[in-house]
């Protein structure tokens, strides 16, 4: 826990930048220590950080890292090898925006200092990582304003995955909503999808609001329908790694059945969703590449296997949910609903907003 009391997700020693092992929850809280931009990639790739907002800033890390680490080799060495880590941590996940929009901000800013020294190079480049850690936190803690104006005294809440201080520098996207919505006095309940295969809203969800206190209830992926049906559910908030142009939604897999079900049932549907996730680059989400992960994690978890040897399986760790299901998205700059989003007007919006 940070001094506040609430999760830390990240967090810099004076030499390296340590990182909760998300895959020792809730049995094991330790941190792994990163001190280049390969070490980084690593905890990317075996998802000892997930998350959007918090693989953005692990790989801000991994690049600032990297220079301090090269900042006594001769100039063109220190080029070559930090392209390298530059590759390395744009292969490490491909679904979450955030990744690339940290990378590119990265690069942007080694551009602009290209002459100085490289010790003072790498200074400014840290600097820049400080700072989208902070802006992070000042992000989540804006969207989670906006967000509680949508709850009401005494509502129901259904999430899937965690899109909390986890997926984040800290406060969280969803899970910030459910923060800042109790810390306006307003009394919610959280329902937690398991979120199967790989369990985080089991692990991780369930975890950071049993920390803090706010009431939650764990459910299979499969109960949602049911609890809607019997009026238990009174909105849906998820946080999402990717948006295209048109408000089409990309978040872990199992989202979009959530979003139909809603649908159904007159739920509203909401995605916390920062500036920085939002690709105008792709005009839909058909455009948004979803990751297929191991076939180990679908055949069991850990060590228990219980799916029989020689199964075809198949492992997308993502999918996207059409603009037409998404009531609003809750960003940090305001919230963005269904007509816009239908109305083709999210660009608009964000080229407004996004300095």
């Amino acid at each position: 826990m940070s001094k506040d009391g609430h999760v830390e997700t990240l967090r810099w020693n004076g030499r390296e930048i340590e990182m909760i092992d998300q895959r020792l929850l809730p049995a094991r809280k330790e941190y792994v220590a990163c001190n280049s931009a390969r070490s980084v990639a690593d905890t990317i790739r075996t998802m000892v950080v997930r998350g959007a907002p918090a693989i953005g800033v692990a790989a801000a890390y991994g690049i600032a890292l990297e220079a301090v680490r090269l900042s006594g080799e001769i100039p063109s060495r220190f080029t070559e090898k930090m392209n390298d880590g530059f590759t390395a941590l744009a292969a490490s996940r491909p679904t979450a925006v955030n990744l690339f929009w940290a990378l590119d901000r990265m690069k942007k800013r080694w551009s602009e200092n290209s002459g100085r020294p490289l010790a003072d190079l790498a200074s400014i480049l840290l600097q820049e990582a400080h700072d989208i850690r902070a802006e992070d936190i000042r992000i989540n803690r804006k969207m989670g304003q906006y967000g509680a104006t949508l709850l009401k005294d005494g509502d129901r809440v259904l999430t899937h995955c965690n899109a909390g201080a986890l997926a984040t520098a800290g406060h969280g996207t969803a899970l910030g909503i459910f923060r800042s919505a109790v810390e306006s006095g307003k009394r919610i309940s959280v329902y937690a999808d398991e979120t199967r295969p790989f369990l985080q809203g089991a692990r991780l969800t369930a975890w950071e609001m049993v920390q803090e206190n706010i009431p939650v209830t764990l459910i299979t992926d499969n109960m949602s329908g049911y609890l809607m049906s019997r009026g238990e559910i009174d909105a849906v908030v998820v946080g999402t790694d990717r948006v295209a142009a048109n408000g089409d939604v990309a978040n872990k897999i199992g989202t979009y059945m959530v979003a139909v079900l809603a649908k159904r049932h007159n739920i509203p549907f909401y995605v916390a969703c920062p500036l920085s996730t939002i690709d105008l680059s792709l005009a839909t989400g058909n455009g948004i590449p979803i990751e297929e992960r191991p076939a180990e994690e679908v055949k069991g978890f850990r060590d228990c296997h219980w799916a029989p040897e020689g199964v075809a399986i198949r492992n997308p760790a993502f999918d996207v949910t059409p603009a037409e299901l998404v009531t609003a998205l809750i960003t940090e700059k305001g919230i963005v609903d269904n007509k816009t989003l239908t109305d083709g007007d999210l660009a608009g919006f964000v080229k407004k907003h996004r300095s």
